[in-house]
């Protein structure tokens, strides 16, 4: 079952129901905001202070960052993570398939706004399976005449029970950017988390992250880098859209193009990066 709804604020959702599991799916950002299977907890985590409301980003969930991740490389002043995150999609498809899963695609093209901040002719299709596992592909088509360079994640918030009780394996033996020390250092053993986190990991394998409840593999597909994010107490104590000790039951684990991952993209071409969550 597929219902379209609206929060009384008239912010625009879908809500997908079928016999594996649940979800809901933002046409703003095209942000899924609830992924869960039958008889498990929830996927995702969502903040209990975020907006849902139009022009602001969800706290939660799977953000879209498009057409570049963190901030501008060369203007501060535009917004963090690019401009797809707010912007209003357009829902091209919604099937129910003969397995029972259900498959739901949402595209962004340029505006005039958008051309204002990114002046590029593009293409930005999701295509969001709901099964047993959570299946995301989204494609770039450059449809302009240049090339460009893109930089892209899909910034996703896990639930867990506690965050200082995960264990997050497959990074083992990879570098990744430091952003607190802006360094680069070795990951030697399986992750932990006791303190804030931003990191920048470069791998394209699976990796599983545990906690006292459940295990989740992250299969990634064009992409290299996997971003890693916690506020920690202090970060978390100064965002308005998140509770002071939100941090506790979330972790980002964001599968992307940043850094030297980046993509250029040459006309009439197509990028594709995607994440399946098992």
């Amino acid at each position: 079952m597929i219902q379209h709804k609206q929060l009384q604020n008239g912010f625009k959702y879908m809500e997908i129901n079928n016999v594996y599991a649940s979800a809901k799916i933002a046409l703003q950002g095209a942000h899924i905001w609830a992924y869960t299977p039958k008889d498990k907890s929830d996927l995702l985590w969502v903040s209990e202070a975020s907006y849902f409301e139009e022009g602001k980003t969800i706290r939660g969930g799977i953000p879209v960052c498009f057409p570049w991740f963190g901030k501008h490389a060369t203007d501060a002043s535009l917004p963090q993570h690019g401009f797809a995150r707010t912007s209003l999609w357009k829902l091209v498809k919604e099937v129910v398939q003969a397995d029972g899963s259900t498959l739901v695609r949402l595209e962004l093209r340029e505006t005039a706004q958008s051309l204002k901040l990114w002046p590029y002719k593009f293409t930005l299709t999701l295509d969001v399976h709901i099964a047993d596992s959570l299946s995301i592909t989204m494609s770039i088509k450059n449809a302009d005449e240049k090339a460009f360079e893109v930089g892209t994640a899909l910034h996703t918030y896990l639930h867990i029970s506690d965050v200082e009780d995960v264990n997050i394996d497959g990074l083992q033996n990879t570098s990744y950017f430091d952003a607190l020390t802006q360094s680069t250092q070795i990951q030697k053993d399986p992750l932990q988390i006791d303190k804030e986190i931003d990191r920048v990991y470069t791998v394209s394998n699976r990796v599983s992250m545990s906690d006292k409840h459940h295990t989740i593999n992250i299969e990634p597909q064009g992409s290299n880098t996997l971003v890693v994010w916690n506020p920690w107490k202090k970060k978390s104590a100064s965002m308005g859209d998140m509770t002071k000790d939100g941090y506790k039951t979330m972790l980002c684990l964001e599968t992307a193009n940043a850094r030297e991952d980046v993509r250029v993209v040459k006309p009439q071409e197509t990028h594709v990066m995607g994440v399946i969550y098992r």
